[in-house]
């Protein structure tokens, strides 16, 4: 097929606005144009592209051509900047996908370094983080799983300990005799949604069929909030439990269990040099607060992100 970028940049962004005519404003042409755009890139590849819903979604063909779509806007971006002489080596955004856990951590700081990159940051859970790659909506994610998807690499970056923790008036209610497996099975628990597997996975080794009451708590800041104030317990991550640990505001519940959640960088194999920058300063952060990634094992815990982890 011989796509050009004018019906490339359109796919973009009918996706990104979620309707024909939001795409037409941006492109400022009118929606029958969008709509004729589209429907000649479709003939062209000879599949549907786009489900005309609301929001029109990309098909699975057409989740190939959106990625392309957005490696030439980036590639687009670079050239301008170089040619123009620049410092700033991309005008594009850089869309990321990171979960919550890195997020309110580690992750900024790593993306503070960086000068003249502007980001598209996007919270999701571990499990589909990748999607965003594979569906051209992120040029990038940080995830628990290895293996990188088709046109993209993969490298580890560490690992995040997570540890069943509570406030001292919690444990004082719930659990004065200690943390036992029968106040593990009617204690509160807090989960961050229902995709969040981290406080099950630790019942299931800790105390075998207990299904507590639980909290939803979808938001990583509110999540360490919620267990300072006593509504439940739940598996922080050391690097936002160690500081109220020391100051007392939060007791470690079982020392001897924790869940080790390694995570990996991930990004389309192409060369550019916003993406290697953001890159750089990722892999400098992580190697500064984050355990080194031991192998990976079959059934290790992973980390919550839309929430609080990635995949």
């Amino acid at each position: 097929m011989a796509a050009n970028v004018e019906q490339l940049r359109t796919l973009a962004a009918v996706v990104d606005g979620g309707t024909f005519e939001a795409a037409a404003a941006v492109l400022h042409i009118t929606p029958s144009a969008v709509s004729q755009r589209i429907k000649a890139l479709e003939e062209q590849s000879g599949r549907v592209l786009v489900r005309r819903s609301k929001p029109v979604e990309p098909t699975e063909a057409g989740s190939v051509l959106l990625r392309l779509a957005r490696q030439l806007t980036l590639l687009e971006s670079e050239a301008a900047a170089a040619l123009a002489g620049d410092d700033e080596v991309a005008a594009t955004p850089i869309p990321l996908v990171v979960n919550a856990d890195s997020f309110a951590t580690w992750v900024l700081p790593a993306l503070a370094r960086l000068e003249g990159i502007a980001f598209e940051i996007v919270l999701d859970d571990q499990e589909h983080t990748l999607d965003r790659l594979r569906d051209g909506t992120a040029m990038a994610a940080i995830g628990s799983d290895a293996e990188p998807v088709q046109g993209c690499t993969s490298r580890p970056l560490g690992s995040m300990t997570y540890r069943a923790v509570a406030s001292p008036a919690f444990v004082r209610r719930w659990s004065p005799d200690g943390w036992t497996q029968q106040a593990a099975a009617s204690a509160p628990v807090l989960v961050f949604d229902r995709k969040d597997a981290l406080q099950d996975r630790y019942l299931d080794a800790f105390a075998a069929g207990a299904r507590p009451p639980r909290h939803l708590i979808p938001a990583s800041t509110q999540f360490v909030d919620a267990a300072v104030l006593g509504i439940g317990w739940g598996m922080l991550p050391d690097l936002q439990a160690d500081a109220l640990v020391a100051q007392g505001a939060l007791v470690v519940l079982d020392p001897e269990r924790v869940a080790e959640v390694p995570l990996y960088w991930h990004q389309w194999s192409l060369r550019s040099g916003a993406l290697d920058a953001v890159a750089g300063a990722i892999a400098e952060e992580a190697g500064r607060v984050l355990r080194p990634t031991a192998s990976p094992a079959p059934g290790r815990a992973r980390p919550r992100s839309g929430q609080r982890s990635p995949e």
